[in-house]
């Protein structure tokens, strides 16, 4: 089967890997604001807790949350 594509060598795939945390963050960001933008809330979680913030700027308080789970990265968890 032939494609379109060429194949990505290991230093490429590394260097893009790379960047995934850089990439995911700009979509959230993209959604956070199309979301926005068609009128709809968005669900946020801050140190203060769960925050509903609507299109014309305002926020409300939701809810306190728990602490965040800090877990190391590499760090396994059994899950019971």
């Amino acid at each position: 089967m032939a494609t379109d594509h060429p194949i990505l060598d290991e230093q490429t795939l590394t260097y893009l890997e790379e960047h995934i945390p850089l990439l995911a963050q700009a979509a959230v960001t993209q959604a956070y604001w199309a979301t926005l933008a068609r009128g709809y809330s968005v669900l946020e979680r801050t140190e203060e807790g769960l925050i509903e913030t609507f299109p014309n700027g305002t926020s409300q308080f939701i809810k306190p949350l728990e602490r965040q789970l800090h877990v190391p990265k590499g760090t396994k968890r059994i899950i019971r």
